[in-house]
């Protein structure tokens, strides 16, 4: 026990040290909430809610290929657009339409994909 008290001691004097410690992150504390606002979204394809709705808009997703050597665009980039729009609109759910990746070159984009779908309010969420 008498060598134990030291150990415990020196312990707690090391740790005191790092009482002072402040975080620093290179987050924004004001975005972070718009980095989960899609997962507040449900997202419905191929399926309807097995609730009552009330429609609150046309929603459209994208994701664009700026350039070149870029990743090519993305279908769960475009899909995580729309309901981060969905959100924005207070919708806890999106139907989604339909998804389509355009290849083509156009508007700044190497390559493009677009989802388009319903944003809606489901009862009881």
């Amino acid at each position: 026990m008498k060598v134990a008290f030291p150990v415990v001691s020196l312990s707690l004097l090391l740790l005191s040290g790092c009482s002072n410690y402040t975080f620093h992150s290179n987050l924004d504390k004001d975005e972070i909430n718009n980095y989960f606002k899609p997962s507040q979204v449900t997202l419905y394809e191929n399926r309807m809610p097995d609730a009552p709705y009330t429609a609150l808009g046309m929603i459209e997703g994208t994701d664009c290929q700026i350039d070149e050597n870029a990743s090519p665009a993305s279908l769960a980039n475009a899909r995580t657009d729309a309901r981060r729009k969905a959100a924005d609109k207070n919708a806890n759910g999106i139907i989604m339409q339909k998804c389509a990746a355009i290849p083509e070159p156009a508007e700044g984009c190497f390559s493009r994909t677009l989802c388009i779908g319903q944003a809606i309010k489901v009862s009881g969420q």
